[in-house]
């Protein structure tokens, strides 16, 4: 599903989620019956939505996670590596170079770049259990 238009739905994308809310809850907790053609006999379907695809600011909105600040980034999280510019209230994230294999070359450019060289490994992975709490 694409919401077009020149703004985006803010808070009021349940109005455009509403369906794809509803219809895969009755999916998972009742069912529907369907015909197999194959084995010409009907049977009991659940289902459910594994993922959705989506920008950041959506992502934001969906998961009611804060994509922005100095701790925007969901993986990362309390490790978010920012600056803020100086002459302004923008924030830039940096050293997104870690996440880069070991030895790329990208690692070691550094007049591209902020004016360093990025020696440092990505961020572990949460656990589920931290991501619930």
């Amino acid at each position: 599903m694409m919401i077009s238009g020149p703004r985006k739905p803010g808070n009021d994308i349940n109005v455009y989620l509403s369906p794809l809310i509803e219809n895969p809850t009755k999916l998972w907790d009742e069912g529907v019956l369907v015909f197999d053609g194959f084995r010409n006999k009907t049977f009991l379907m659940r289902a459910m939505l594994f993922c959705t695809i989506n920008d950041f600011p959506a992502y934001g909105n969906l998961s009611g996670y804060s994509v922005k600040g100095h701790h925007a980034c969901p993986i990362c999280e309390e490790d978010t590596s920012y600056i803020q510019l100086k002459h302004g209230r923008k924030i830039v994230y940096i050293r997104h170079r870690r996440f880069l294999i070991p030895h790329h070359p990208y690692r070691r450019l550094k007049k591209v770049f902020n004016g360093s060289q990025e020696h440092e490994t990505a961020p572990i992975l949460l656990t589920g259990e931290q991501v619930f709490q």
